[in-house]
């Protein structure tokens, strides 16, 4: 479907339609939203609901269904992973998924999370710090998107890989020298979110000051 040009798949069905070509560019456009990484996407968010049920079943310590819930947390992650790479390297970008991509990725570690901290698994600060975190740095986006977009860095590559890799531990069922593996690599994990969020926020204020000046130069050069 998405190797099909626009033109080829809907020029046809554009000028016989009623109407003109307006329902036939719609068409198409709907079409486009059926392509494999916004598909991914979707089975994303699918599997938040499937994670809480089966982390919480038999009161949420049973270790069978806890690995089943780690299945479920897993695929979620490398569809992650996939997702993006996909849409971007086939040109499969689509409004659907600027939306939904994102909100796909803060439920399923939102979901973890918060069951976690109900469970007394994990503290409930540390949710509280990685939810505050990204639902901010959401927010701190939207305040400076008229200047510019602040692009993904490294070190928020290597923050979501750490945050999924300590989550997944949790989920499983882990004793001994792995439990406490998982307290360290969660931490890590914590410095992390901290660290990259201070670091998105000195981006945020030096894009907006250089969208403001810009603005203020634009209005005082001659026209």
């Amino acid at each position: 479907m998405t190797g099909v040009p626009a033109s080829a798949a809907g020029g046809t069905s554009a000028k016989s339609a009623p109407g003109g070509g307006k329902l036939g560019a719609v068409a198409v456009n709907q079409a486009s939203l059926w392509n494999i990484a916004n598909i991914l996407t979707m089975l994303r968010l699918v599997l938040v609901p499937c994670f809480v049920a089966l982390m919480l079943q038999d009161g949420g310590f049973d270790p069978a269904w806890r690995a089943w819930a780690w299945a479920a947390f897993a695929v979620a992650m490398i569809t992650d992973i996939f997702d993006g790479h996909l849409a971007r390297t086939y040109n499969l970008v689509t409004d659907f998924g600027k939306i939904a991509d994102p909100i796909a990725d803060k439920a399923i570690m939102g979901a973890a999370l918060i069951c976690l901290s109900s469970l007394g698994d994990l503290p409930w600060w540390v949710t509280g710090v990685i939810l505050f975190r990204e639902l901010g740095i959401t927010l701190m986006r939207f305040w400076v998107i008229r200047h510019g977009v602040i692009p993904a860095s490294r070190g928020g590559k290597i923050k979501t890989l750490a945050q999924g890799t300590a989550v997944g531990m949790y989920v499983l069922a882990l004793t001994g020298p792995l439990a406490t593996l998982r307290f360290w690599v969660m931490a890590v994990a914590v410095v992390l979110t901290v660290l990259t969020a201070l670091d998105y926020v000195r981006q945020a204020v030096v894009l907006r000051r250089q969208g403001l000046a810009a603005e203020r130069a634009a209005a005082e050069s001659p026209r």
